[in-house]
């Protein structure tokens, strides 16, 4: 009869729980909206970053970690296309089009290489390792840079292309470049939001 009488209580309890948990979740999703506004590309940074959510919650910090993790994870892919692409060039009988793919590849892995070291500067920070004041503007600095660095990279792979003659390997690969450098992008303005926030701070 006890366990009986628990029930209605435990239920009570779990829709409570439920209700606070989607609470939160739309609060966190309203945070990303809210911030993703003031990227060049709300939307795709929004559709791109909403499932994260819980992860984020209404943390600036974590919001730009988590966009600078979602670019990593963009250029690494894109690195390897440009990989499987230039080696099937290497057998074409456009000259152009393989040294364009090579130099992409190879700005493209620096690319890479620049946002994973982004990716580690701010887990660190965000992790509870960075430091404060002085030391984590300098931390942040550099994440910044990097980022930057990242996105002049994709930008030169796509400038690489101008002088090979049109056709679906070069749309191709413009046009997934474009869809990375949006990306890398919005995560580099979510990072720079996050170091305004912080030297808000006296």
């Amino acid at each position: 009869m006890r366990i009986l009488l628990l029930f209605p209580f435990i239920a009570l309890f779990l829709t409570a729980a439920a209700a606070s948990a989607a609470g939160t979740t739309a609060n966190a999703t309203d945070f990303i909206r809210m911030n993703c506004d003031t990227t060049l590309y709300p939307e795709l940074c929004y559709h791109s970053l909403a499932g994260y959510a819980n992860a984020v919650q209404q943390d600036p910090a974590r919001l730009a970690r988590v966009a600078v993790g979602v670019s990593l994870s963009r250029a690494k892919k894109m690195a390897l296309y440009i990989a499987n692409l230039s080696r099937r060039a290497d057998y074409g009988a456009d000259p152009r089009a393989s040294s364009a793919l090579h130099d992409c590849f190879s700005v493209m892995g620096d690319a890479v290489d620049l946002i994973r070291g982004s990716v580690k500067q701010m887990r660190r920070l965000t992790g509870g390792g960075g430091g404060g004041g002085e030391e984590l503007r300098f931390e942040l600095s550099n994440v910044q840079t990097w980022m930057s660095a990242a996105l002049t990279n994709e930008d030169t792979c796509a400038d690489g292309f101008e002088d090979v003659s049109d056709g679906p390997v070069k749309m191709d690969v413009c046009d997934r470049t474009m869809k990375v450098k949006e990306v890398t992008s919005n995560a580099l303005a979510l990072v720079n939001s996050f170091v305004a926030k912080v030297n808000m701070v006296p």
